[in-house]
């Protein structure tokens, strides 16, 4: 039965391209766990890539890329065009078991900072749409960003400022299916509600929004959410329960065998993401739009000199959430 499941999963047209930011309202809320189980799992239906938006050290990605031959976002130049196979080159491959105890996983990328932790940091972009850009150079299909902002603060704080803000930006991208992650607790409950209540004060889409509720041990969660997911239930695409897997928190990322149910509850984060974005834009999803080129600001020299490895960090920034990607619309494959 998990075979036929896992064969279930529809592909995704040639030409289309689903967004898949995973965000949370606080931290501790299994977001990266998530974006594992969605870059696994989406994999099964097309080329696939987790970005990583998070600094350095103080993301757990980078440690998957040491010793492999990738140079992961440091490589790609801020100076001159990008293409497929540089953008594709700068990734890690990953192949994480799906569904199923010997159904193998599809192949998957991951772009992240994977540079000694005492190099210069990178100056990553804060606006989705330099994101959206780069994924859309890289060519994949489904694309997942594990982002690090706090989007209840984000939507208020950009309200506040009468700016657009992150969590709307990624709201606003081509085909997004946005991703909200909470601990199954007391208080990571109360904290999703705040979050799901600031949504829909700003009158985000929660009709296309999925939430995962992340076990942070075994057994039955608490009422409270319980109840919370029954409600939630009735206001967004769907509640996905993600139980606590041991060989998560042993090994972090790097864990070779999830339990069963960890892989069953990727399986339904797939499926509910697919669904989401099947019911608002119909199904096979349209052709995905091409980013409208943009140029780079010039940029003030650095107070501390970057060397070569480190000179390409602004790979998507010509201000402070500025996307500067220098590329054509039209994006060969070379």
């Amino acid at each position: 039965m998990l075979r036929k499941q896992a064969d279930a999963v529809p592909e995704l047209p040639v030409g289309a391209r689903l967004m898949v930011p995973v965000m949370s309202a606080t931290g501790g809320s299994g977001r990266t766990t998530v974006a594992r189980l969605l870059g696994a799992g989406l994999a099964l239906s097309g080329s696939t890539v987790v970005l990583d938006l998070a600094p350095r050290l103080s993301s757990p990605w980078p440690a998957l890329l040491a010793g492999q031959n990738a140079g992961g976002l440091a490589a790609l130049p801020p100076d001159r065009p990008l293409t497929r196979s540089a953008v594709q080159q700068a990734c890690v491959v990953q192949r994480t078991r799906a569904v199923g105890p010997d159904a193998d996983g599809a192949a998957w990328h991951l772009l992240s900072d994977g540079q000694e932790w005492h190099t210069r940091p990178l100056d990553l972009p804060e606006n989705p749409a330099a994101w959206y850009q780069l994924a859309a150079i890289g060519g994949w299909q489904a694309v997942v960003a594990d982002t690090v902002h706090l989007l209840a603060h984000d939507l208020l704080a950009a309200r506040c400022a009468g700016q657009t803000g992150r969590t709307r930006g990624w709201y606003d991208l081509p085909f997004a299916v946005p991703v909200l992650c909470a601990a199954a607790t007391a208080q990571g409950m109360r904290s999703l509600q705040q979050a799901v209540m600031v949504l829909h004060a700003e009158g985000l889409p929660l009709q296309r929004t999925v939430v995962a509720l992340v076990a942070t041990g075994d057994g039955r969660p608490p009422v409270a959410v319980r109840a919370g997911a029954a409600m939630l239930s009735s206001r967004t695409a769907a509640v996905v329960q993600v139980p606590h897997d041991p060989q998560v928190h042993a090994h972090s990322l790097a864990a070779a065998r999830l339990r069963q149910r960890t892989l069953q509850a990727g399986a339904r984060l797939t499926g509910a993401v697919l669904a989401a974005a099947h019911a608002a834009w119909g199904h096979p999803l349209p052709e995905a739009p091409h980013p409208a080129p943009v140029t780079p600001a010039p940029r003030p020299a650095p107070a501390i000199p970057a060397n070569s490895a480190t000179s390409a960090a602004s790979f998507a920034v010509a201000g402070p959430g500025t996307p500067a990607l220098a590329t054509t619309p039209a994006v060969t494959a070379s």
